[in-house]
């Protein structure tokens, strides 16, 4: 069984403006460590899949910037799609690229496929390992779509949950299978409470594993307008996959432009018949806005996170990130409940419990024509 993975590294991160920006989102950043999220990324599943067996699909203006980031990675598996239409047609050109790479040496049959994305917190590395190994020889021989469920630390209101027919186990790291009940949006406060004292919900993670051929079959019934099309968009892409692409081959964008916007939860996920979720053997975080490095960045006596040139003083609970290369000291008296983020060339601040709000500052800036500060 050939093993295969795809990251998607499309999204833009606009709730981490003013450093996240069009050119280098939230994917390209270094939030957690040294690294970039996308460098994490393929550091987490290069040990179990090789590099040159890795596809990163991502937006046309990303693709030299995360060549430019990682080096080493082969430039001809960062792949444009053709236009933003959600995850679903973005899986649909994986799995076409996927069948063109491989023509003549696997059938769709013989090709599991991991989707993994470039923005989630991962430990320990060895644990993420153990379960995609699992998963894959499960998907291998198993015709189902699976993913991963996440064990809640929070009633939190930001992910989708999933139900699930039997509880796991956590006493133990032992590998553990279930099938989905269903899926369910994200929850109220209440609810979500709920679901963390029921043991039988789980945060989704937005990792999935499958076969292609049981992925087409699956988008076929579920998704025709886009399902019908993986093979179509395998010949646009054979004898091209050894290619260092400069964009979207103009073949794929005509396909791409009938597609419809649609995530692969709505397209494909909440509808078919055979899924399954395995539990992680692994703690799990998404990396959603500024708020959330509270969970995962060291903070100072009076619980701020602080990064750069800063001066901060009666000040509690707060995040302070100057990134204006020492050309500006930030300083600050009586700061309570915040955010404030300095760039070279814009500012933000915000009390920390409105920073998911953070993307109507982005639109803000579209509508007053001023996207040169994005």
């Amino acid at each position: 069984m050939k093993r295969i993975a795809v990251i998607m590294a499309g999204g833009s991160g606009e709730r981490f403006w003013p450093l996240s920006r069009k050119r280098k989102p939230k994917q390209l950043l270094k939030l957690n460590s040294e690294k970039t999220l996308i460098e994490e990324s393929i550091e987490r599943i290069s040990g179990v899949i090789p590099k040159e067996d890795i596809f990163i699909i991502t937006g046309e203006l990303l693709l030299e910037p995360i060549r430019e980031v990682l080096k080493d990675f082969p430039p001809q598996n960062v792949i444009a799609e053709p236009y933003k239409r959600n995850t679903a047609p973005c899986l649909a050109l994986a799995a076409g690229i996927a069948l063109a790479k491989y023509d003549g040496k696997y059938d769709s049959s013989e090709i599991a496929m991991a989707v993994l994305t470039a923005d989630q917190l991962i430990n320990p590395i060895d644990g993420f390992q153990k379960t995609i190994e699992h998963l894959l020889i499960y998907v291998g021989g198993n015709k189902v779509l699976a993913t991963i469920g996440i064990k809640p630390s929070r009633p939190e209101t930001g992910f989708g949950y999933i139900e699930l027919e039997n509880a796991f186990d956590y006493s133990s790291q032992t590998f553990e299978i279930s099938k989905v009940k269903s899926f369910h949006e994200k929850p109220d406060q209440e609810k979500a409470k709920k679901f963390m004292e029921s043991g039988r919900f789980l945060w989704n993670s937005g990792m999935f594993f499958w076969r292609i051929d049981k992925f087409i079959e699956d988008m076929t019934e579920s998704l025709p307008e886009v399902g019908t099309k993986i093979r179509d968009l395998k010949d646009v892409y054979l004898n091209k996959t050894d290619l260092v692409l400069d964009g979207p081959l103009n073949e794929a964008k005509e396909v791409f432009s009938k597609f419809p916007d649609i995530s692969i939860d709505y397209g494909l996920m909440e509808k078919a018949k055979e899924v399954v979720v395995a539990k992680a053997l692994f703690d799990w975080d998404d990396i959603g806005s500024w708020d959330s490095l509270d969970r995962f960045r060291h903070s100072d006596e009076n619980s701020n996170i602080l990064d750069g040139n800063i001066i901060l003083l009666d000040s509690g609970n707060s995040t302070v990130i100057n990134q204006s290369d020492n050309k500006i000291l930030f300083t600050g008296l009586g700061l309570e409940n915040f955010v404030v983020v300095v760039t070279e060339d814009a500012v933000l601040v915000c009390p920390k419990d409105r920073a998911q709000e953070v993307k109507k500052i982005v639109e803000q800036i579209k509508k007053t024509d001023r996207e040169s500060w994005l």
